[in-house]
């Protein structure tokens, strides 16, 4: 597996998104046996980027990460999120919460999930309106001084936002959706992250799961998946971003890959500072990711990718925790 740099650290062209493996796609199927696996397998592909979050489970899957990276922790970096759970108060309820305190309270419990003494990566989930920005990068820049954290980010920031917190201290990468079914941070986040030189994680690079062709229907979801909610999964939104998928597929086949390939492969060709986090609970689908790092699109394939219209609907169906 390639590596690539984010603005200094270095991990592994593609790394794993876990939040699947414990919480908001359907419950079914879930092993955790089978995802404990699944990061061992990741590692012995030299996958080094492993993606989790307070909020998945909650708590349940930093307990997963930890336990599977147990003994084997020099060989990951671990990134994970705080932000959308909130620690004061007591009761951890789900609130935009970019506090200080909340930043302090809440990097103490993802240490003791994850069994480790620093976090390699650590994001805020979502920007807080009523917290500026500088004030909790500064308390996250008190944590890099203390060693508790290696490297901040944030998650889903606008550009003015971004320029505004490297201002106090460097951020390393910003995470954002983006694949050949949301193309949003091209316009001004993409630009803002390369002149400041800070790296960029795409989340969701195959789409929720829309870009493997595996999804014809809301009902190929079971009925506790998150996905039956959202807008581009819904009626004619749906039947119309089928035609992502079809054109997709038709490169697969002229390319001799899958259209999971593809699709991973189109975003790994727009750049070497961006490390994308596809994520899987099962070792067959995180096989067919990583090789992905070996596909390699024509000039005529990737211009045909790049083609394809946006998708039809919003990517959440409510978009107010996005973008600050």
């Amino acid at each position: 597996m390639k590596q690539v740099s984010l603005a200094g650290l270095d991990v592994s062209r593609l790394g794993l998104g876990c939040m699947g493996m414990s919480a908001f796609y359907s419950g079914k199927g879930t092993d955790d046996a089978e995802s404990v696996r699944t990061i061992h397998r990741a590692l012995e592909l030299g996958v080094t980027l492993f993606d989790t979050a307070e909020l998945y489970g909650p708590y349940t899957n930093e307990e997963l990460v930890g336990r599977a990276l147990a003994g084997r922790r020099a060989e990951a970096v671990i990134a994970t999120k705080f932000g959308l759970l909130s620690h004061r108060g007591g009761d951890g309820g789900r609130t935009l919460d970019g506090h200080p305190d909340n930043a302090r309270a809440a990097v103490e419990g993802s240490l003791k999930r994850l069994g480790t003494d620093h976090i390699d990566l650590y994001y805020q989930h979502r920007m807080d309106p009523k917290v500026s920005v500088e004030e909790t990068v500064g308390a996250l820049a008190d944590l890099v001084h203390a060693g508790k954290i290696r490297h901040i980010g944030l998650s889903e920031a606008a550009p003015e936002t971004i320029r505004r917190a490297h201002a106090v201290h460097p951020i390393t990468a910003v995470q954002s959706e983006y694949s050949l079914w949301t193309r949003d941070p091209e316009a001004e986040v993409l630009p803002t992250l390369r002149e400041l030189g800070i790296g960029f994680v795409p989340y969701s690079p195959l789409g929720r799961g829309f870009l493997t062709g595996a999804i014809r229907s809301a009902e190929d979801f079971d009925r506790d998946d998150f996905r039956r909610g959202n807008p581009r999964f819904q009626g004619d939104n749906l039947q119309q971003n089928l035609r992502i998928v079809d054109e997709v597929r038709a490169v697969a086949t002229e390319a001799g890959a899958t259209p999971a390939q593809i699709a991973l492969a189109w975003v790994l060709a727009q750049g070497d500072d961006l490390a994308p986090i596809p994520g899987t609970k099962r070792v067959t689908r995180l096989e067919e990711n990583t090789a992905a790092d070996s596909v390699r699109l024509t000039t005529a394939q990737l211009a045909r990718l790049t083609a394809i219209r946006p998708p039809t609907g919003e990517r959440y169906a409510d978009m107010s925790e996005i973008n600050h």
